[in-house]
């Protein structure tokens, strides 16, 4: 290996591992905080399932302005508005993941979940929008490489190892209460230790960036919204994202009551987190050798495959751990395309466009986009599991038929159809 090698496997390093401490606040937020809330401090399901869908309605909202103020603070600009993120994020996901101290301050344990959802997700923003957008940046471009690729891979690859340890941090408690605030406190050292490591690196900067492009657009002058090829890409995203994020929401829930497997949880998050990331170099050499878009098509089509098997799972089922270890496994491969695939092709789209310079405004409706899904997951999902009598832990024989039916339709077919139309949108994208 050159040294120009090392030093470049050295800057992806560096440039991935504040994935780390991001994923702490995605895999709380939208996997164990909705089973938190209903169960530990006895907010209903459904409220919470309305508390989640409006604050991060109303997070997501800031995103495409937390963009433009991202492309504004290029180079060393950048390290206070992402050190004030990181800050944010700490102290928001402490507060988010500890709803006892509502009592402490007097406040409702609801709208306690509504504030401290919108601080951690505020300060996630003010992170992840930069982070993302500089790896557009570093990229070379020309792109002959696949070097964004490589970028946004090594940070999903860092992502899931943060989110294997944010699923098994909980499981070193029997109670979920205590084993979500250990892993509030890492998550936070996390990021402030990292995130200083980073922005004293210069790595924020942007310094050493290679492009060759002759003109680069005006930030002012760009508005995503009105490039066709992000229009068409954005939809995939959307759709795609949402197929996603409804059985993230309700993976808990489905293993706890449809399966009876309460005390596999973390194994299962492991696998899936773990498969994931062991899939990435795959991933990158089928976009290589094909296509991105062919890449991104496949990982659908074994999603689907993946879900659909799963549907047909109950407790009764013949070695239901093994098969539901598989299930997560697979999924888990398919999912290293959606995180790896997608940014990247965004970056090409920005490059196509010659927008360079404005990636923080497109990674900032990207980011309203990813909010909007879970928000959308949560908001409607739980709800309709509330009107059709299931209660999280307790099944009786009614809501076993009606209930434990509708967790089912909604964790496994629904992604189903939604990745059919997803991949219908991204088959015509060229």
């Amino acid at each position: 290996m050159t040294a120009a090698a090392r030093a470049n496997t050295g800057r992806l390093i560096l440039y991935g591992s504040l994935g780390f401490p991001l994923a702490f606040a995605a895999l709380p937020v939208y996997v164990y905080v909705p089973k938190l809330y209903a169960e530990s401090v006895g907010v209903a399901l459904g409220l919470t399932g309305g508390i989640l869908l409006a604050s991060r309605a109303l997070d997501a909202m800031l995103d495409p302005w937390i963009g433009r103020i991202a492309d504004r603070a290029d180079g060393a600009r950048r390290v206070p508005l992402m050190a004030t993120g990181l800050l944010t994020l700490a102290l928001g996901l402490l507060a988010l993941l500890h709803p006892a101290w509502s009592q402490v301050l007097g406040i409702s344990s609801a709208a306690w979940l509504a504030l401290t959802v919108v601080v951690a997700t505020l300060g996630l923003s003010c992170v992840t929008i930069p982070h993302q957008a500089l790896g557009a940046v570093l990229a070379p471009d020309p792109d002959p490489h696949h070097e964004r690729t490589r970028y946004t891979a090594w940070r999903e690859g860092f992502v899931f190892v943060g989110v294997i340890v944010a699923a098994l941090l909980p499981q070193l408690h029997t109670d979920l209460a205590q084993g979500m605030a250990l892993t509030a406190w890492v998550g936070a050292a996390a990021a402030l230790a990292l995130g200083a490591v980073f922005l004293g690196s210069g790595i924020a900067s942007g310094g050493g960036a290679i492009t060759s492009k002759a003109c680069v657009a005006k930030v002012s002058d760009v508005r995503p919204l009105q490039n066709p090829a992000f229009r068409r890409l954005v939809a995939v995203f959307a759709i795609n994202g949402i197929a996603a994020a409804i059985p993230a929401t309700l993976l808990l829930f489905f293993v706890s009551d449809r399966l009876r497997l309460p005390q596999w949880q973390g194994a299962f998050l492991a696998v899936y987190f773990l498969c994931g990331a062991l899939a990435l170099p795959l991933w990158l050499r089928v976009a290589a050798r094909w296509s991105k878009r062919v890449a991104w098509l496949l990982s659908m089509g074994l999603a689907i495959a993946v879900f659909v098997w799963a549907f047909f799972l109950t407790s009764e089922t013949p070695q239901v751990v093994a098969a539901f270890m598989l299930i997560c496994a697979l999924s888990g491969v398919a999912v290293a395309a959606d995180l790896a695939i997608a940014p990247s092709m965004l970056a090409d789209t920005i490059a196509k466009a010659n927008h360079q310079g404005a990636e923080g405004a497109y990674f900032g409706i990207w980011n309203l986009v990813t909010k909007a899904n879970l928000a959308f997951a949560a908001g409607l999902t739980l709800p309709i599991l509330s009107l059709a009598g299931y209660v999280p832990g307790n099944l009786t024989p009614t809501a076993n038929v009606s209930g434990g039916v509708a967790l089912a339709v909604l964790y496994c077919l629904v992604p189903c159809g939604l990745k059919l139309i997803a991949g219908g949108l991204l088959w015509k994208i060229r």
